[in-house]
């Protein structure tokens, strides 16, 4: 598996494309921005964009989502907690920027569902309390936490739909996995869950 991360959009969200080598599937996390940077490495390398996955419905995550789609057709996936936010741009936030945003999801996600990329799953772990439908997804080592655990730090809880109960149930499952798990958060840096169980002042 190979991943390229991307920051997009006005509040500088982490854009990942993770693609499998042997069949040259691609899953796209996330486009917060405008895609064409993605485009742009899916044309060079010839990967085909099966997924486009959403960690939650904010606006941040989903501005790039509709260009992405249209560029690729590629299936758009979110749980199903979340899947309001997408149809209304006050729930997702896009019209406190303005923008009017509606996505159209194609698939609704639950906890422990496994989409295949290639030979390898993603397995979709629901960990709320940043919003609803919160998900983080797991493969080969990586998570992908979306708004729900950062480098030193955890999602905000005080947006509609947030809970810090919730959040810190969620919490508490991402920190059984490995330490050695390598996190890839919806801002700022990578890091793992060994660091984050000792440095981070949210878990302590």
């Amino acid at each position: 598996m190979r991943l390229q991360q991307f920051v997009l959009g006005e509040l500088e969200v982490n854009s990942y494309l993770l693609w499998d080598e042997e069949t040259l599937e691609a899953v796209c996390f996330d486009p917060g921005g405008p895609p064409q940077a993605i485009v742009a490495e899916l044309t060079q390398k010839k990967l085909g964009l099966k997924y486009i996955l959403l960690t939650h419905g904010h606006y941040d995550h989903i501005g790039g989502v509709n260009e992405l789609k249209a560029n690729t057709n590629a299936m758009v996936a979110i749980h199903a907690a979340d899947a309001e936010m997408l149809a209304n741009p006050d729930l997702n936030l896009s019209a406190v920027f303005g923008r009017q945003i509606v996505i159209k999801p194609d698939q609704l996600l639950a906890d422990g569902d496994v989409l295949c990329l290639g030979a390898q799953m993603l397995k979709i772990n629901h960990t709320p309390g940043h919003t609803p439908g919160g998900i983080s997804v797991a493969t080969l080592g990586l998570l992908f936490s979306g708004d729900t655990l950062f480098a030193g730090s955890i999602g905000r809880t005080d947006l509609p739909g947030g809970d810090q109960a919730t959040l810190d149930n969620s919490l508490r499952r991402l920190v059984q996995l490995p330490d050695e798990t390598r996190v890839f958060p919806g801002h700022g840096p990578e890091t793992t869950i060994g660091r984050e169980k000792h440095r981070n002042p949210f878990l302590k």
